[in-house]
């Protein structure tokens, strides 16, 4: 069971403890209904916020399936999904009933857990550029598999030049970014997290339990007029925005250093 996780890709898809196959993965791809959550297991396996990416799992299993999930169950198959691999790894464990069907999605009320695994990359990624356009996800609170306008958003963006989409309501307040959170640093040098219908994501709770921070509404002219902003998410960790629409922010921020490093020194858990 050796190789990097690209190999472990191939040979290593579980569903519960049992390699998943094609039929396995068809309800999946042909309706999109469940949940997932995905977190970065550094080399010694350690997994940054690991007790909150359970929890998320627990309470949106609540929210689409009426049911919870096993976190020591949870934490057996991701251990399994790791071993033998070098290297750090994005994990993904997604929770959904493969008897699923479109006419009775009420009737899904078995959900099976799905894990994977792909490399991570280095952090951190070069900063990107983004275009505000307006959306809003479905249930936003969950991490669910239902990702058509998020991408549809994001395709836009790129062939319009961005590298992703920044989201904003009817109302013209920003909430977060096509897979990412956003956080801003404003001309007073304070991190300014939007007020907004968002995903809570882990990165970002982490980040706000251990910086002062302050959480407000932000229009996107004002997002447009911070100093800095930044994406977070369990992959790219503390990831500078180059530019949102045809303003450009400051990607060399000190305080986007201090950011990453605070993410940095958290510790992992072990699984």
């Amino acid at each position: 069971m050796g190789g990097g996780c690209g190999d472990m890709l191939d040979a290593m898809t579980l569903l519960n403890e049992q390699p998943a196959t094609a039929a396995d993965l068809l309800p999946l791809a042909l309706t999109s209904y469940g949940h997932f959550t995905s977190m970065r297991a550094d080399a010694d396996r350690r997994i940054r916020g690991l007790s909150l990416h359970l929890e998320r799992l627990a309470r949106d299993s609540e929210t689409v399936f009426g049911t919870t999930v096993d976190p020591a169950r949870v934490r057996r198959l991701v251990a399994t999904a790791l071993d033998g691999t070098p290297g750090p790894c994005v994990v993904r464990v997604t929770h959904y009933d493969p008897a699923v069907n479109l006419a009775r999605p009420a009737d899904a009320t078995t959900p099976q857990l799905l894990v994977t695994a792909r490399p991570a990359a280095d952090l951190p990624p070069p900063p990107l550029t983004a275009q505000t356009i307006t959306y809003e996800r479905d249930l936003p609170q969950v991490k669910h598999c239902g990702l058509f306008g998020a991408l549809h958003a994001r395709r836009t963006a790129q062939l319009n030049g961005f590298d992703d989409a920044l989201f904003t309501g009817t109302d013209g307040l920003v909430s977060e970014g096509g897979t990412w959170n956003i956080g801003f640093i404003d001309t007073d040098n304070t991190i300014v997290w939007p007020q907004a219908p968002v995903l809570p994501g882990v990165t970002m709770a982490l980040l706000q339990e251990h910086t002062a921070h302050t959480v407000a509404p932000v229009t996107a002219e004002q997002a447009r007029g911070m100093t800095a902003a930044f994406a977070t998410n369990t992959s790219i960790g503390v990831r500078a925005l180059a530019a949102i629409d045809d303003h450009p922010l400051d990607t060399a921020h000190p305080a986007l250093t201090a950011l990453r490093d605070t993410y940095l020194k958290i510790p992992g858990e072990d699984l």
